[in-house]
């Protein structure tokens, strides 16, 4: 009897440990999404950290105009239409700090619209 408690303990203690680390490895791996505000002539959060090999989803919202996020250097871009929701998935997979600019005109201050990632 005292035999088949200590085996069920053990069992008991290795499945736990077994749906914690499935568990860590899951979270890890799902995607942070990030919400982007885009407006004449910001965008809101202006700057994003990440951490290299995390998969990212950014998601882009216009309020007042067609707008667009591109980051040259790594390759992204989503653009989206007033009131809309763009967005784009991806895994950075450089580390530094990339400056995001707004793709589409909307005006005048067009070119001090930017965003900066930093990757971890």
């Amino acid at each position: 009897m005292k035999l088949r408690f200590i085996a069920s303990f053990v069992f008991a203690i290795m499945l736990i440990t077994a749906l914690t680390v499935l568990h860590a490895a899951h979270a890890q791996n799902s995607p942070t999404r990030i919400e982007i505000i885009a407006k004449r002539f910001d965008f809101t959060p202006a700057d994003i950290t990440v951490r290299k090999g995390q998969p990212v989803v950014l998601a882009l919202k216009s309020v007042d105009a067609a707008h667009g996020l591109r980051f040259t250097e790594l390759g992204i871009e989503v653009k989206v239409d007033k009131g809309q929701i763009g967005q784009i998935a991806f895994a950075p997979d450089k580390i530094g700090d990339f400056v995001g600019q707004c793709s589409v005109f909307c005006g005048s201050g067009h070119g001090r619209m930017k965003l900066t990632l930093h990757v971890e």
